[in-house]
């Protein structure tokens, strides 16, 4: 695996996109979010239906997502996190691989949803706690 700097300064200096691209498509974050969540799904030992019910989502939408058919949603991503009982070490990590925004506590929002990650609180309770703040919430 190269790291940022060597695959940013490998892409400027490339005289060809295409093969830069499929010179480096193991380097890419994408392939590994699929990885990611089968590690957290596998760490939780629940089943997939048990994991969509937690997320509030549809088992479809979810097997999609596991198959790397679909890419959620930074909000759709939170989601899982919940429903897989994630760390919020966990959570910024899965959120950044994905090209999503980390937590960030200045914000209102995020720092509910942070509180409700390091609390353990579940998805339903912090989706309320966004409504009753009238802040954006999660589904």
């Amino acid at each position: 695996m190269k790291n940022t700097d060597d695959l940013r300064q490998e892409l400027m200096e490339s005289p060809d996109l295409d093969q830069f691209l499929t010179d480096n498509q193991e380097d890419f974050d994408g392939g590994r979010i699929g990885e990611m969540l089968n590690a957290l799904f596998q760490k939780h030992r629940i089943s997939k239906a048990a994991l969509a019910r937690l997320s509030g989502m549809s088992e479809v939408y979810l097997h999609q997502v596991f198959a790397g058919r679909r890419n959620p949603s930074r909000s759709r991503l939170l989601c899982l996190c919940f429903g897989l009982d994630a760390t919020v070490e966990e959570t910024q990590l899965l959120l950044k691989h994905c090209g999503h925004a980390q937590l960030y506590p200045k914000n209102r929002r995020d720092a509910i949803i942070l509180y409700g990650l390091a609390n353990n609180m579940d998805l339903f309770d912090v989706n309320d706690k966004l409504f009753r703040e009238n802040e954006e919430t999660l589904y």
